[in-house]
């Protein structure tokens, strides 16, 4: 099962990726979780120790040139679009639990694109996630789907788009929804954020109507601490919890085989 989140800047997309990864570890199944939003971090949000010492994969400079062979930095030239990637979920991962977690970075890029070895190994090691990787594969996007070509969009089980009652968090998913059409990435769901009320609920069916919601989560003010206090929202007590379990069920996440 292979999920990507996505969704606009403070709807809590990394929050609702960080309690969606933990209750699938602690429901006995091996979790890949991917931070791909260079504005989030995900490590934190899981609880992972030292997270701020985690150095993204796009600004390991020895490490793409040495699979690469070329500098980062560097536009044009010649260097691998096809690195040998196989081997770095288990080298670079940070570990919690059943979760292994990888922060990819940002690319930074002119208008046109990038076109250099840093996107290179990046989409590299994402084809090679999502196509190759028997885990459950959990990724946090940012707004846009930046690391996603049509080649891997097509084995993503399911895009989710993470919304709070807002008109520019809809406006969003509507972007999301158009960028995702281009690489026929068609396998979308919603999930409410920070609803306190019925009239929120309705206020987001009613504006996304073409859209399957997996569910809600409620406004909680323990979430809101355990982002002021620094901990995973997934270690307070909070009723998101047996919201997301609902949502693993209607997701259709494989269950863990019983050992006998």
């Amino acid at each position: 099962m292979k999920l990507a989140v996505s969704g606009k800047g403070g709807v809590g997309k990394t929050t609702f990726a960080a309690l969606l990864i933990r209750t699938l570890s602690d429901q006995g199944r091996k979790v890949l979780a991917i931070d791909a939003d260079p504005d989030a971090n995900l490590a934190a949000g899981l609880g992972i120790a030292g997270a701020d010492r985690i150095v993204p994969i796009a600004e390991m400079k020895e490490l793409i040139f040495e699979r690469t062979g070329a500098q980062p930095g560097t536009i044009g030239g010649y260097f691998k679009l096809n690195p040998q990637v196989d081997d770095l979920p288990d080298a670079l991962s940070a570990k919690l639990d059943n979760i292994k977690l990888m922060r990819l970075g940002g690319i930074k890029k002119g208008g046109s694109g990038c076109i250099c070895p840093e996107s290179s190994l990046l989409r590299a090691l994402v084809m090679h996630i999502v196509l190759r990787r028997d885990e459950v594969v959990v990724m946090d996007m940012e707004a846009g789907i930046e690391h996603l070509g049509r080649s891997t969009a097509k084995a993503v089980d399911r895009l989710i788009v993470v919304v709070e009652p807002g008109r520019r968090s809809i406006d969003t998913a509507e972007h999301i929804r158009r960028l995702a059409g281009q690489i026929s990435l068609n396998h979308l769901a919603v999930v409410g954020n920070k609803i306190r009320s019925a009239a929120d609920r309705e206020f987001l069916q009613a504006n996304l109507p073409d859209f399957e919601f997996l569910g809600f989560l409620p406004h909680d003010d323990a979430l809101i601490e355990a982002d002021v206090k620094g901990i995973s929202p997934y270690d307070v007590d909070s009723p998101a919890k047996a919201c997301v379990r609902e949502m693993i069920e209607k997701i259709g996440v494989p269950k863990v085989p019983k050992v006998r």
